[in-house]
């Protein structure tokens, strides 16, 4: 039945997914901090247990991965280091403020498309990046307005989405490499980026873990391969066939999911004000494909 769908239905479906499963990382992340694997140092296992998990399929297929070349680093470079910066700037930042400054990224994606693409500015994916932003404000209660970075956390947030917007583009101009090979590369820079904050002195004065509390947490080794292996991969497939602004909007699932189930197991809020934001963000994921129909519908009818 998938397969039966076009491809630009099944890309957008894929990079949604990608933004639901990432929408549930805060699970492991904070298993993994009850363990004691706090700050940082989450971050360096949250990628370094994938990628021990691809060490095998590397090394296997290590000439394929050395025949794409440059591209396919600089697109593992950007998509590293963007959630790399995205995952700590809750350390250092409120997780608000994080969230609603990484998710400018449909507005940093849709102009570097347009720039370096010559991609399309449409009304859909303008009204879409309207409602999502919307969204995000009602379902955070910002009521003053969008926050401006002004701490640590708010710059790593916003360079996270900025890196995002990058890596979209590089996925969207690359057509040498495969969704394998693309998180391969994603993962051993995600563990670089994140092994140079953890050690730097924006992270302060935190030590690295004892092994002994690092064997404790390797059973969230299993829940963190079933989220973010394939949810990588999902974005990975994804995000070349569809416009970088609209990858952005679709993996704002990532905020729904993550609030439906912080409510249901972390007993965080989710009233009338999240519902409102999670149905305007469901929106914006939709508009590119309710739009055309519904002006096709109103111009007929006019």
């Amino acid at each position: 039945m998938f397969s039966r769908l076009s491809l630009t239905t099944r890309a957008s479906l894929a990079c949604a997914y990608s933004g639901v499963a990432w929408g549930l990382f805060w699970i492991p992340l904070r298993g993994m901090d009850r363990a004691g694997v706090t700050d940082a140092w989450a971050t360096v296992l949250f990628y370094g247990i994938p990628l021990v998990l691809f060490l095998p399929w590397i090394l296997r297929n290590w000439r394929r991965i050395a025949r794409c070349g440059w591209p396919l680093h600089f697109i593992g470079i950007a998509t590293g280091v963007s959630l790399a910066f995205y995952s700590n700037a809750m350390l250092y930042t409120e997780v608000v403020r994080g969230l609603v400054l990484y998710y400018t990224t449909p507005v940093w994606s849709l102009l570097l498309a347009r720039m370096l693409l010559g991609e399309a500015i449409t009304t859909a994916r303008v009204l879409a990046i309207v409602f999502g932003i919307a969204g995000m404000l009602v379902m955070f209660g910002v009521d003053l307005g969008y926050p401006s970075p002004r701490n640590t956390g708010d710059w790593m947030a916003l360079i996270g989405a900025v890196g995002w917007a990058i890596a979209a583009v590089l996925l969207r101009k690359d057509d040498g490499s495969r969704s394998m090979e693309i998180c391969s590369v994603y993962f051993f820079y995600g563990v670089i980026a994140a092994l140079v904050l953890a050690i730097s002195p924006v992270a302060g004065d935190i030590s690295a873990p004892d092994w002994s509390v690092v064997i404790d947490v390797l059973p969230w080794s299993i829940p963190i391969a079933v989220i973010v292996i394939p949810g990588a991969y999902a974005a990975f497939w994804g995000a070349p066939h569809l416009n970088p602004g609209v990858v952005g909007l679709l993996m704002m699932t990532e905020i729904s999911v993550g609030g439906i189930t912080a409510a249901i197991w972390a007993n965080e809020p989710l009233g009338a004000r999240e519902l409102t934001g999670i149905a305007l963000i469901t929106i914006a994921g939709l508009s590119e494909f309710l739009y055309a129909p519904m002006r096709r519908a109103l111009l007929r009818d006019g």
